[in-house]
């Protein structure tokens, strides 16, 4: 099985110092950055701006997850702002193939998450049109919350899924990951793991996510 993917959440770093936050995790593969609009989630975070300047931080994948009503809208100032991977909310997008392969003709890894309540079957279909599929295992929004661990199910129906149609596609996983939970979600079949106060709730962020990695591998 491949290395276990870490992506530390910048949400859960200290904002007067992002670039030392940044440069802390230079261990973990992806960064991940929670975008919020405080109407598709009851939280607001930051946008384009802090996005490109984590671009200019690190050469680092950078996993934008959009938690924001009309995606369509707003994807490609995160693409010029250096996103390399963008995930958008399958609740939120009017057409979610459709902005997959806008994402893709523009360069860019397509990714869709749902919500804790919404069921994966009906979009098992459309896998193929995806690079990326983000599992929330809490209520998206805010930092800091329970790992959910039903929301596993929809990881192994993935897996199964995905390998018997041998697709590439890989499952991440976010929301309550830590050296506790990490095991659990590996065993289900995650590819990558979103962890925010996991990393950056430690004294040493990097020991963290080597610790976290090495929990996950399988």
């Amino acid at each position: 099985m491949a290395t276990p993917i870490i992506a530390p959440s910048i949400l859960a770093a200290d904002f007067s110092r992002l670039g030392e936050e940044v440069r802390a995790v230079a261990n973990a593969d992806w960064i991940h950055v929670d975008i919020m609009d405080g109407h598709f989630v009851p939280n607001l975070s930051f946008g384009p701006a802090i996005t490109k300047t984590v671009d200019g931080i690190t050469d680092q994948v950078l996993d934008v997850h959009l938690m924001i009503e009309n995606p369509e809208e707003w994807v490609d100032q995160y693409i010029d702002a250096g996103a390399d991977c963008v995930i958008f909310h399958v609740e939120a997008a009017d057409d979610h193939v459709a902005l997959a392969r806008h994402l893709r003709e523009k360069g860019v890894r397509a990714g869709f998450s749902l919500k804790p309540g919404t069921p994966i079957e009906p979009y098992l279909a459309d896998l193929r049109f995806f690079d990326l599929v983000l599992v929330m295992s809490v209520e998206p929004g805010f930092g800091g919350q329970s790992f959910m661990p039903d929301q596993l199910e929809k990881v192994r129906t993935l897996r199964e899924t995905i390998d018997n149609n041998r697709l590439t596609t890989l499952i991440e996983i976010d929301g309550g990951i830590s050296e506790k939970t990490i095991g659990q979600a590996a065993d289900a079949g995650c590819d990558a793991y979103v962890a925010g106060s996991a990393v950056y709730g430690k004294d040493d962020p990097a020991a963290a996510v080597d610790e976290l990695r090495r929990l996950a591998t399988r």
